[in-house]
């Protein structure tokens, strides 16, 4: 599968998904929030001298507003693993076109979910 390369990812591109993401942030979606639990509290990340997780994700974080900052990391995921392929060569190349994919996968099935909550 070739995909057609659109260029570099501009800063308008990002800022407008961003933008995408505070209003939809700001709307509310009951069927999500009513649906979903809200977050646990999950470290992850490299590890400190006293072998702790450095980072965490904290607990109360509403599903909705989980899953638009997951549409949000996917993007960008998806933008910077296209711009590397071109980098690629052989099989490294057939691997960032996978990853791409996935991801391109996984970020449709969010946005299908939160536009199914909160249709516009």
């Amino acid at each position: 599968m070739k995909k057609i390369h659109s260029g570099p990812t501009s800063s308008k591109t990002l800022e407008a998904a961003q933008q995408h993401i505070l209003t939809a942030l700001k709307a509310s979606s009951p069927l999500i929030d009513s649906t979903l639990p809200n977050t646990c509290q999950r470290d992850f990340g490299p590890v400190d001298s006293t072998l702790q997780p450095m980072f965490n994700l904290r607990a109360g974080i509403s599903a909705h507003d989980a899953l638009m900052h997951v549409s949000l990391l996917l993007l960008c995921a998806e933008q910077t693993s296209d711009e590397i392929t071109e980098l690629g060569s052989g099989v490294e190349r057939g691997l960032i076109w996978s990853m791409v994919h996935s991801v391109e996968m996984a970020r449709a099935m969010v946005d299908s979910l939160l536009e199914q909550a909160s249709p516009v």
